[in-house]
């Protein structure tokens, strides 16, 4: 099984800037959990500022996590709603600077303050990066829906990513339409399924998700999801113990 397990980094702003102090103990706490997770998953995914809201760069939380293990794969999300090309240009080299192992291109969600798009596509900047030769140093993802229409994808899959990430999950069927379209092309698909938990409900009902497919049966799912797709990426944003105490059924 190849199990990833996706990480919001630190908030920098609660009801004000947080300190250095704050700063520091909300990384260690990552740093922590980063440590734990590690011993149960083969990747960890660290997202960027998940529903606009500014959090430690990714791409930093991946330089600590890197620094205390270096054998885990890193991957971390660049959203291109609130960037230019210099800027994103800037965070694929510290990437690979830093060693990490692949980036997700996205649009991301919508700041609740200040300027709302770039006017950038993720496709197009994967294509870009690709022509510049930057998917020869480290691997560059895109995301699709969880019910994407197969046949307007040509934009995606010009841009010749590594791979696809699914949005959440919730039925088999979905992984199968998914892989038996995209997998035959070369690319690696990675379907997310959500934990299905009471203190990720808030979480699943802002997403619309109907997890009455595998709720009572999470390990078996996300076994078939692997075996389908030959990996899966775990997320649980509300509930870490729910998410370690899956990793060690399936470890």
């Amino acid at each position: 099984m190849t199990i990833i397990y996706e990480i919001n980094p630190p908030k920098v702003i609660q009801d004000t800037i947080l300190s250095h102090d704050q700063l520091s103990d909300s990384v260690e706490k990552l740093k922590e959990r980063a440590s734990k997770i590690g011993q149960t998953c083969d990747g960890i995914h660290l997202t960027d500022s998940v529903l606009g809201i500014p959090r430690v760069s990714p791409i930093t939380a991946g330089f600590f996590i890197r620094n205390s293990n270096n054998k885990i794969k890193i991957t971390a999300s660049i959203r291109v709603r609130d960037r230019n090309v210099t800027s994103i240009t800037q965070t694929i080299c510290d990437a690979i600077l830093l060693n990490l192992n692949g980036v997700l291109v996205l649009k991301g969600d919508s700041p609740p303050a200040g300027p709302t798009d770039s006017g950038l596509v993720p496709s197009d900047v994967v294509k870009q990066f690709n022509e510049q030769g930057f998917g020869k140093r480290i691997d560059m993802y895109l995301s699709i829906s969880s019910n994407p229409d197969l046949e307007k994808m040509h934009k995606k899959i010009v841009a010749q990513p590594k791979g696809f990430v699914t949005q959440v999950i919730s039925s088999i069927d979905q992984v199968t339409r998914i892989v038996d379209k995209l997998k035959p092309q070369g690319f690696r698909i990675i379907p997310c399924v959500l934990v299905s938990s009471k203190k990720n409900l808030k979480s699943a009902q802002m997403l619309k998700i109907d997890w009455s497919e595998y709720s009572n049966d999470l390990v078996g799912f996300v076994k078939q999801v692997d075996k389908i797709a030959g990996n899966v990426l775990i997320s649980s944003p509300n509930d870490f113990g729910g998410a370690l105490e899956l990793l060690q059924k399936l470890k």
